[in-house]
């Protein structure tokens, strides 16, 4: 149920890095949120044409959707975490990174035919 998106406006890497981004976020992810990682999906989108503070500069965009309660100690480590594994990975500054953190109610998750609530 938990879902990591990652938008920016960076180029693609190598096709083994960007796996190995989404594999790291993907266990970062279900470690914060104490889910198992079976759960989690992950998703980058590359060369998305955006802008921030008025400039197209390497930029990101993150929403982290979860089933449940993040809270605010939560998101605040979560916030630094993957702020500075997106710097690491795609050269994006932390301060040119937005992240929109969700909790979404179980009936308006689904997932094998079914609902989580």
């Amino acid at each position: 149920m938990p879902l990591i998106t990652v938008q920016t406006s960076v180029d693609s890497p190598e096709k083994g890095d960007v796996e190995d981004l989404l594999k790291d976020l993907s266990a970062s992810l279900a470690k914060h949120l104490s889910k198992p990682e079976s759960y989690v999906m992950t998703a980058f989108t590359p060369g998305v044409p955006m802008t921030f503070a008025g400039t197209t500069d390497p930029t990101c965009f993150i929403a982290i959707k979860s089933v449940g309660t993040m809270g605010s100690a939560k998101t605040q480590a979560m916030s630094q975490d993957f702020c500075n594994r997106v710097q690491t990975a795609l050269g994006v500054p932390t301060n040119r990174t937005y992240i929109e953190f969700v909790d979404a109610k179980g009936a308006m998750w689904g997932w094998n035919g079914q609902t989580f609530g």
